[in-house]
């Protein structure tokens, strides 16, 4: 007989975990996920977990004891860590004020091991985002400037819970600092913020972007106009604005 949900334990979530695990696609996903020698997910271990499935399995652990999620985040396989997460943020979404400033708090105090884009991604937006969307930001900025390149992420990423109600002044500022960032995944989130922020308002995304056009990278501004019509595309690309923008006189 199944054990309750609410009775599993962090073996019973263990041992799940080692039973989905598939070594080839522990393999790929190590290729996947540039964990080789140089590369920014050095050394990082996986055991070739679908995310759908951690998802699926972490689900059943979402009564875990907070102590219990500080282990499993500390572990040095990466589903491990994604799977913490995924219950740490059912926790602060579940949690009362004092739980949330205390999930907040660790997770601020942990990031050495959200260490990878995926963990950011499934992890910045429900948690720091979500926590400051009525509070002060500062932190942000100062994550921004960080010599870590996952914490220079998190706050970008971050903003997303800030878009969704209507406000992008600091997907904008953070943006902006991150503008002469020399990591491709920072271009890339900043792209991707750009993106959603200008779901909400084109107008203020492509003046940001005329603004910023010189300084700003070709990855970051290609994933911020991704949505666009074509021609508008290959325009921006080349410096010019339409008649609400201004027209920049800048080389590509």
């Amino acid at each position: 007989m199944k054990k309750p949900d609410s009775t599993r334990t962090l073996l019973d979530l263990q041992r799940e975990l080692a039973r989905a695990s598939d070594p080839q696609s522990a393999r790929g996903l190590a290729v996947f996920f540039k964990t080789g020698k140089g590369q920014y997910g050095e050394g990082d271990e996986f055991c070739g977990i679908t995310v759908p499935v951690l998802r699926k399995i972490a689900k059943r652990y979402l009564h875990l004891r907070f102590a219990d999620v500080n282990k499993l985040l500390r572990s040095r396989v990466h589903e491990h860590r994604f799977a913490a997460l995924e219950i740490l943020v059912f926790q602060f979404e579940a949690g009362d004020k004092s739980a949330k400033e205390k999930m907040f708090n660790f997770y601020l105090e942990h990031t050495r091991y959200i260490n990878n884009w995926d963990l950011v991604d499934t992890s910045a937006p429900y948690i720091v985002g979500e926590h400051l969307a009525t509070r002060p930001r500062k932190i942000l900025y100062r994550l921004a400037k960080s010599s870590n390149v996952w914490e220079r992420r998190i706050p970008i990423v971050a903003t997303a819970a800030f878009i969704k109600r209507g406000d992008l002044k600091d997907t904008f500022g953070i943006a902006a600092v991150l503008l002469k960032d020399k990591h491709d995944l920072i271009h890339k989130a900043v792209g991707w913020m750009l993106r959603e922020a200008g779901k909400r308002s084109e107008p203020a995304m492509l003046n940001f972007l005329a603004q910023n056009y010189a300084g700003m990278p070709r990855t970051a501004l290609r994933y911020a106009i991704e949505r666009l019509p074509e021609s508008q595309r290959k325009a921006i690309l080349k410096g010019v604005f339409d008649h609400a923008q201004r027209e920049l006189a800048v080389a590509p």
